[in-house]
C-alpha cells in the first residue's frame, strides 16, 4: 500500500526581472532585417548591435524580447552547431519530465511528489538517475527501496528507465511543441552544410524521440546524437561537447552551442565553445553573464531573433 505522498519544496524562482537580451558588442554580421530600417553604428573594428524591444503577444512567460539585426560583410559560418535538448529543442521540464517522474513515482508506489520549485532545483544536477539519487540521498530513499547501493542504482536504473518510457510516449503525442525558431535554425545549418548535433544529459531514447516526432525523421536522419550515459560525468562538466567535437571532427573554437541552463554553458564555456542562451520557463529570470549571447528564443519571422548567420559572427569575437 503506497505510503504518504511526500512534497518537498527546497526552492523557488523569485526574480521578476525582465529577460535580458544580447547585450554584448559583436563582431560584422549579415543577418536579415526584416524589413525594419534598423541602424548600426561603427565602434572601432566593432558593430553595436541596434535593439528594438516589443511586446510578443504569443509570451508565455509576458516578458519583452529584443531583436538583434546588423548588416556588414559576411561572417564565417560555425563548424557545428550543437543543441541541448531540454529547454532549447523542446520546453520538456515542467510539463514533461517532471510529469512523467511523478507518473513513475506514484506507479512504484514511493510516496514523492516533485512540485515545480522542487525541480527546478533539481535542475541543478545533471542527468535523471544522478538527480533522483542526489534527492534520495537528501530526504531519505523510500520504505520498499532497497539497502544495499549497488541494489539501489539497479532501483533508480528501472526508475529512469520507466520515466523515459512515459516521456517518450508525450513526445510521440506530440503534446510538447518544438520552441520557436529551432526548425529554422537547424535547417539553415544543414543547408549551408554546418554539422548539427543533440549534446544532452538525458538518456539517448528520449532525445531521438524528440528528434525523429517532432523534427521529423529526414532531419533526424542529419543529426549526430550525443546523450545520457555516453560520457561517465554529465553537464556542468565539459565531456560531451569535447566528445561530439572529437566525433565530428572540428575544431572546438568553431562550434557554437545553444543553451537554456546555467550548467549547460558552463560546459559549453568550459569545453572552448562559443555559447547562446535562449531562455526556458525554469530559466527565465536567471542571468548568464558569461555567455556569448542570450535570448528569449530563436524565434522564426516576423520575431526571429537570431538566425546561422550571428551565430557566425560570434567566432569573430
Amino acid at each position: 500500500m503506497a505510503s504518504m505522498a511526500v512534497c518537498y519544496s527546497l526552492a523557488t524562482l523569485s526574480s521578476t526581472k525582465p529577460l535580458l537580451s544580447h547585450k554584448k558588442t559583436t563582431s560584422m554580421a549579415n543577418l536579415k532585417s526584416h524589413g525594419r530600417n534598423l541602424q548600426s553604428s561603427l565602434v572601432g573594428e566593432k558593430l553595436a548591435i541596434s535593439k528594438t524591444t516589443r511586446p510578443l503577444s504569443s509570451r508565455r512567460l509576458g516578458t519583452s524580447s529584443s531583436e538583434v539585426n546588423c548588416s556588414t560583410s559576411a561572417s564565417p559560418l560555425p563548424s557545428a552547431l550543437l543543441f541541448d535538448c531540454d529547454g532549447v529543442l523542446v520546453d520538456t521540464e515542467k510539463d514533461g519530465h517532471r510529469v512523467s517522474y511523478n507518473e513513475t513515482f506514484k506507479e512504484k508506489e514511493l510516496g514523492v511528489t516533485w512540485d515545480v520549485d522542487l525541480y527546478a532545483e533539481l535542475l541543478k544536477i545533471g542527468g535523471g538517475k544522478e538527480r533522483m539519487t542526489a534527492y534520495f540521498n537528501k530526504t531519505g530513499w523510500p520504505k520498499n527501496a532497497p539497502k544495499s547501493e549497488e541494489e539501489r542504482k539497479a532501483f533508480v536504473a528501472s526508475l529512469h528507465k520507466r520515466k523515459t518510457e512515459l516521456f517518450a510516449a508525450l513526445i510521440e503525442k506530440r503534446l510538447l511543441p518544438l520552441r520557436p525558431g529551432v526548425v529554422k535554425l537547424i535547417d539553415q545549418a544543414l543547408a549551408e552544410g554546418v554539422k548539427v548535433a543533440v549534446c544532452s544529459t538525458s538518456v539517448e531514447k528520449a532525445v531521438s524521440a524528440i528528434a525523429t516526432f517532432l523534427l521529423g525523421p529526414e532531419r533526424a536522419e542529419k543529426i549526430k546524437i550525443f546523450a545520457g550515459d555516453v560520457v561517465a560525468q554529465k553537464k556542468p562538466d565539459p565531456a560531451i561537447y569535447v566528445l561530439a567535437a572529437n566525433t565530428l571532427g572540428v575544431d572546438p573554437s568553431s562550434c557554437v552551442v545553444i543553451e537554456d541552463s546555467g550548467i549547460g554553458l558552463a560546459a559549453a564555456k568550459a569545453a572552448g565553445m562559443k555559447c547562446i542562451v535562449t531562455k526556458s520557463g525554469y530559466t527565465a529570470n536567471q542571468e548568464f553573464p558569461t555567455a556569448d549571447a542570450v535570448f528569449d528564443f530563436i524565434g522564426d519571422p516576423p520575431e526571429e531573433q537570431f538566425d546561422l548567420a550571428f551565430c557566425g559572427s560570434l567566432l569573430k569575437q
